[in-house]
């Protein structure tokens, strides 16, 4: 099920859909790296093509995180 998250970054609130399984491993991949939910989030904002829109960055994020996991990658 896809679900409205919020977050504030740089002082600015916004919001982004994401379906459960995202959201869940967005927030292990938080939790092994020891950083806030809202700090990664930051991070992948800071990070992402201007074209592109936060939900489908988080999404990539989370994909490729899992690809560098199962090749043996940090």
């Amino acid at each position: 099920m896809i679900r409205k998250h919020s977050a504030t970054l740089h002082g600015h609130r916004t919001s982004f859909s994401l379906e459960d399984a995202f959201w869940d491993e967005l927030r292990a991949i938080a939790a092994a790296r020891a950083i806030s939910v809202a700090a990664l989030i930051a991070e992948i904002d800071d990070n992402r093509p201007p074209e592109s829109n936060l939900s489908s960055a988080l999404r990539i994020h989370v994909l490729v995180t899992l690809k560098q996991r199962a090749e043996g990658r940090p």
